[in-house]
């Protein structure tokens, strides 16, 4: 199986990496268009700010390419913000692939949401084998509300989009290659889709 992760300048994908080699995958870390057309798989993992990741995508045009992705793909952190509509951070419009938009936490919450959150009304197979109430790690100031799109939830002042998933194309807030057993079951669980 061939894995690509997207290189676009948005973070350290070395510990995804790592955390795919425990699952015997040797994954490509490229912007080349046409090696991730050929992929059999696609991450799109991402720590960073949105308007500057979004700007180095359009460079390389791979904006256009993403959206046109048919085989599944797995965005990640500011991979899954970059997938929808707009996002609050420097009001940035972003691929728009999932009709949604992200906001910022407000009020008396401690901005940036971090460490350990337990996820909730799982749906769909990028859960398989994970239980309700199971413990994924965050590191965000920006979220999704609850949607139609939306297929796990945690609570940081209310409910938030925790995973969300529009045809082919996942999309998941917290790293799962960070979250221990739980993350890399999520990882694996990509794999078979």
């Amino acid at each position: 199986m061939k894995v690509v992760i997207i290189k676009y300048n948005a973070g350290n994908v070395q510990s995804l990496e790592f955390a795919l080699n425990r699952l015997g995958i040797d994954p490509s870390i490229t912007d080349d268009h046409e090696e991730i057309q050929r992929a059999d798989k696609i991450i799109f993992p991402g720590q960073g700010e949105a308007s500057s990741a979004m700007k180095y995508l359009k460079n390389k045009k791979l904006d256009q390419v993403l959206v046109h992705l048919r085989q599944p793909v797995l965005g990640i952190c500011l991979g899954m913000q970059l997938m929808c509509d707009q996002t609050e951070e420097n009001n940035t419009k972003c691929l728009g692939i999932i009709e949604v938009n992200v906001k910022r936490f407000k009020g008396s919450l401690k901005v940036p949401h971090v460490g350990w959150n337990n996820i909730v009304k799982l749906l769909g197979p990028l859960f398989s084998k994970i239980k309700e109430q199971d413990y994924l790690y965050f590191v965000h100031s920006y979220y999704v509300n609850v949607c139609d799109r939306t297929i796990a939830q945690a609570d940081y002042g209310g409910s938030f989009s925790v995973a969300l998933q529009k045809n082919n194309f996942y999309a998941i807030q917290p790293h799962p290659e960070k979250s221990s057993d739980c993350g890399i079951q999520i990882l694996d669980n990509f794999l078979k889709i």
